[in-house]
């Protein structure tokens, strides 16, 4: 390093201590938000080596590669700036309310766009900062996002999208302008690319891009065993029911953790195979895994362009149909794009139909063993609902893995080529070329290994072997829904978490879980519905209804 670049490089470091000191120190003196200090996890870290799950068996928690103080200085002036009592006064108005009554509450004058900005990141600040409250979820923020909302307040006007000036967070596998896409991985540290056309859908509509959340490394298709909801980028996001109690579910964890805790007003996350179902189960919120083609998959880093999709994660129905609706668009790049369009408003009759007359499918086995959903099917009963007992399908998914293995094989390399700006900062090219980058420093990059990436380059499936698979499981499973559906004439069927994801993947139907109630241990639990395809808004108006008669979503203690 020549001696001019030392200077620059002393100088940027002593503003940036100085900085830092002047942030603490006024921090400290109006009792606000305060920075982030590294701490020593090892004691927690031990403390689950006994976990009864051996997937909480972490071997670290805190990313040994992020500062947190690189995503939060940016914005830290502002923040701080945002007074502990009008962040209390806030609270009714914003904490746990839905799009509506925050599209309402600004109507009225109670709120501006910027100010409900502010009381997310406040509340991002005050958790994520504190090492006892860090759930390790955010791992970037739109360093523009307050500038955007201002714009938002001054361009406000009629007709504008229920979406308009509302902050969302985005699983950091979906490509965004201005912040890296990681998808948790080392070899994607660097990745810059134009937003994914969901992204430019919300920013269309007027949608406010919040920042990036942690995920499960790869979507979950690293490791064997690991930890759900761990990256080498973002570490361990934990659970804010129980953190280090209970997995967060995944891999779409930090778009789960982050509404569990109101800190944006919707999410996005992303599902092979459960990823949206199973982290919105395990943190109490409202998840849809829509029919592959409703929503555009370009521009996000895929598993398998077979099963892939985003969806939307939310506190409550309404928000989740409406973070839907905004992301909708026929896209020319995704070849199982299709165009929907829904009428117009058709958002807010949620709520309005009842469960009256309604006929759900639910499983014996289920029903056998798990108290909280018998308990809920007689609720649903007492509320004029009709209950048909299933037996569980017994449909073998031969062949499932290799659908991921080898879609992975092709789809990872086609996103790499198409997505990625700076190939000199991004020098993987195929999923080999990432194990082999992973294997110069395994104690940093894998310290899980990489047993799933293995089997995508050895998987020896032939392609026309590859497509008899996906045809006989989309079939097999099609039938089984579609004769439950008609012979009973179903809504619905009705299932628990991610049980059943598997078989509503690979028949490419909607499936949406909404909370169901907490277990005798504090740990959440979900009802999911999944019904034919492109009826998503018949499973919504059915989620909205057992939403409003059982309101059993409870915010996490500690994170009022």
């Amino acid at each position: 390093m020549g001696k001019g670049k030392q200077i620059i490089g002393w100088t940027v470091g002593l503003a940036a201590i100085l900085i830092f000191l002047g942030c603490k120190q006024t921090a400290t003196s109006n009792e606000e938000v305060t920075l982030w200090t590294p701490y020593n996890d090892s004691a927690e870290v031990a403390a689950n080596q006994n976990h009864e799950n051996p997937r909480m068996r972490y071997k670290l928690i805190q990313s040994k590669i992020l500062d947190k103080n690189d995503i939060f200085l940016p914005l830290y002036e502002e923040v701080n700036a945002f007074s502990s009592a009008r962040y209390e006064s806030l609270k009714p108005i914003i904490l746990e309310q839905d799009i509506p009554s925050l599209q309402k509450a600004v109507e009225e004058g109670k709120l501006t766009y910027e100010e409900l900005t502010l009381f997310y990141l406040r509340r991002i600040y005050d958790y994520e900062l504190d090492n006892k409250t860090t759930l390790n979820t955010i791992i970037a923020l739109n360093e523009q996002v307050l500038e955007e909302a201002r714009k938002r307040d001054s361009e406000r006007g009629e007709g504008q999208h229920p979406i308009y000036g509302m902050p969302v967070l985005l699983k950091d596998n979906i490509d965004t302008e201005g912040m890296k896409t990681t998808a948790g991985a080392l070899a994607f540290k660097d990745n810059t690319t134009s937003d994914a056309f969901i992204v430019e859908q919300l920013k269309s509509h007027g949608a406010l891009i919040l920042g990036k959340v942690n995920l499960s490394e790869w979507a979950y298709y690293l490791c064997d065993g690991c930890p759900v909801g761990y990256s080498a980028y973002g570490g361990q996001t934990l659970n804010p029911y129980g953190r280090r109690i209970f997995e967060t579910g995944g891999s779409s964890s930090g778009s789960g953790t982050s509404m569990a805790v109101n800190y944006a007003v919707a999410a996005v996350g992303t599902e092979t195979s459960g990823s949206i179902l199973s982290p919105s189960s395990q943190n109490s919120v409202v998840g849809l895994k829509p029919t592959i083609g409703l929503l555009s998959r370009s521009g996000i880093v895929p598993i398998s362009s077979t099963l892939d999709t985003p969806g939307p994660m939310t506190r409550n129905v309404v928000d989740n149909a409406i973070l839907l609706d905004a992301m909708l668009g026929q896209d020319p790049e995704d070849p199982s794009s299709v165009k929907k369009a829904y009428s117009a408003g058709w958002t807010e009759k949620l709520g309005q139909e009842d469960l009256k007359g309604k006929r759900f499918g639910a499983f014996t086995n289920l029903i056998e063993r798990d108290s909280i959903y018998r308990e809920t099917l007689e609720f649903l009963k007492a509320h004029g609902a009709e209950i048909v007992e299933l037996e569980p399908p017994a449909i073998p998914l031969d062949g499932f893995l290799s659908i991921l293995n080898l879609d992975m094989k092709a789809d990872l390399p086609a996103y790499i080529a198409k997505n990625v700006r700076d190939t000199q900062a991004v020098t993987v090219r195929t999923v080999r070329d990432i194990m082999d980058f992973n294997l110069l420093d395994t104690l940093v990059r894998i310290p899980y290994g990489q047993a799933r990436l293995e089997a995508v380059v050895t998987d020896s499936t032939s392609a026309e072997e590859l497509k008899q698979i996906k045809s006989d499981l989309e079939n097999s499973t099609r039938t089984y829904f579609n004769e439950a559906m008609d012979s009973y004439n179903l809504d619905a069927i009705l299932s628990i978490n991610n049980y059943h994801a598997a078989y509503a993947a690979v028949a490419k139907y909607p499936a949406l879980t909404v909370p169901m109630g907490y277990k005798v241990n504090g740990e959440p639990i979900s009802l999911t519905f999944i019904a034919k395809s492109f009826e998503e808004p018949k499973l919504l108006r059915l989620g909205a209804a057992y939403e409003k008669a059982s309101k059993a979503r409870k915010i996490p203690e500690g994170y009022k």
